[in-house]
């Protein structure tokens, strides 16, 4: 038996990761339908999925007042979409794999969970890292009491100069009328993961942060507005386009990120899209508002403390964590794939992650077997403990909205049971 899946919004993540797990799990899995507003993307889920040409729509009214073609639609739209989709999807009969945030906005976030009760709908939110052999190595470790009781965390995300450029100035989710608060877009991950890591709620929570490098201000001194067209700064300026994409060629990545510039990457069609479209603007001279530094303070319900920071500048795009308990600390690189054990009593260990798994594809990991959870859910009536429902989902966003707020009010502190 295979689950049915229908695709909605079929960009990076819709279409390459996704739908792409029809390959995957070909067994168990079937894409059966499309919805995006660029025909070529459609036609590309025709050529790569066999979806049928009468069930990919540019409209999405036919999609949802038609007869459910799924068991399940994938909503990986961007993000002031998800809920208009999300409502409109479980109405008409279709359990949801949802891309996060499940909201920019609060009011809709809570909306989309109490119609999933109603429906009695599945709605299980792409918070991936839970799904990677890293993270849950650090829980069964904490779990096992290899740290004692959770006193502190410290937590980074080093978002990497070159995907803050892509992705947060450039790209989708440079302006948060447009998508949403960068702590929520790019951090809910981050706040779900604490949260599950140390099976505790949070009272309250500060932030500061701000827009440092990217705006006009900024721009070195003769710099046009497209990186293609004459700028003396290419050869010393670590965010010229064409130079990162064409790299990125030259090394044989024709996946993530420049499949985003076009979806059959040549160095022909690449340099076409830097002279036309939104990737090949100098960073100083875009529309962007998100900002590119923050920094949240957390306070758990027993008094437990973390504090997360998130910089886009930084070389690596790489999470770190280092959690501080009663009896020991553990340390984390997420790109290194190594954790190390530091008990007070008895020696050190060192943990290589790379020996857990043989698929560390797709957020290390954690796309797979998100995907996979998924199908045991729908096909088998088995919902592993950490799978990331709406339920669960819900206080991470919360969190962001409350560090957004406290951001934007200099600092102050916000009670999360307020949000």
């Amino acid at each position: 038996m295979k689950m049915r899946m229908a695709v909605i919004g079929c960009g990076s993540r819709g279409k390459d990761t996704y739908a792409r797990m029809q390959k995957q799990f070909p067994d168990r899995l079937e894409i059966v339908a499309a919805v995006d507003p660029d025909p070529k993307k459609l036609l590309e889920m025709q050529e790569h999925y066999q979806v049928p040409a009468e069930r990919c729509y540019t409209d999405p009214d036919p999609f949802f007042s038609g007869p459910c073609l799924a068991d399940v639609a994938c909503i990986a739209t961007l993000d002031h979409l998800h809920y208009e989709y999300a409502m409109k999807a479980m109405k008409a009969g279709y359990h949801l794999l949802l891309e996060k945030p499940i909201s920019p906005v609060k009011e809709e976030c809570q909306a989309i969970q109490e119609a999933a009760h109603q429906y009695h709908r599945h709605v299980i939110v792409c918070h991936v890292l839970r799904y990677t052999p890293f993270y849950r190595k650090l829980k069964e470790l904490l779990v096992s009491g290899a740290a004692g009781e959770v006193v502190s965390i410290q937590a980074s995300e080093g978002v990497g100069y070159w995907h803050q450029a892509h992705s947060f100035v450039r790209g989708n989710w440079r302006n948060q009328k447009e998508t949403s608060p960068m702590i929520l877009q790019k951090c809910c991950h981050d706040f779900d993961i604490l949260l599950w890591l140390t099976g505790k709620h949070c009272r309250r929570v500060s932030s500061f942060g701000d827009l440092r490098l990217f705006k006009e201000s900024n721009a070195p001194k003769g710099a046009p507005k497209r990186c293609t067209d004459g700028c003396p700064q290419e050869h010393t300026c670590p965010y010229h386009a064409p130079r990162y994409y064409l790299g990125q060629l030259e090394q044989g990545n024709h996946d993530w990120p420049v499949n985003v510039l076009t979806s059959e990457p040549t160095k022909e069609k690449v340099l076409e899209a830097l002279r036309t479209g939104p990737y090949g603007r100098c960073v100083y001279y875009c529309d962007n508002d998100v900002v590119d530094h923050q920094t949240v303070n957390l306070e758990m319900e027993d008094g437990t403390t973390i504090d997360f920071t998130m910089c886009g500048f930084t070389k690596e795009n790489v999470r770190r964590i280092r959690i501080m308990g009663t009896l020991g600390e553990l340390e984390g690189d997420m790109e290194q794939n190594r954790i190390w054990v530091r008990p007070f009593a008895g020696e050190d260990q060192e943990i290589d992650v790379n020996t857990l798994s043989d698929d560390f594809s797709g957020h290390g990991g954690g796309d797979v077997q998100l995907m996979r959870e998924v199908l045991d859910l729908i096909l088998d009536g088995k919902a592993s403990e950490g799978i990331t429902t709406v339920d669960q989902s819900m206080e991470s966003h919360y969190i962001a909205f409350a560090a957004e707020e406290s951001r934007l009010e200099n600092g102050r502190t916000m009670e999360v049971q307020a949000f």
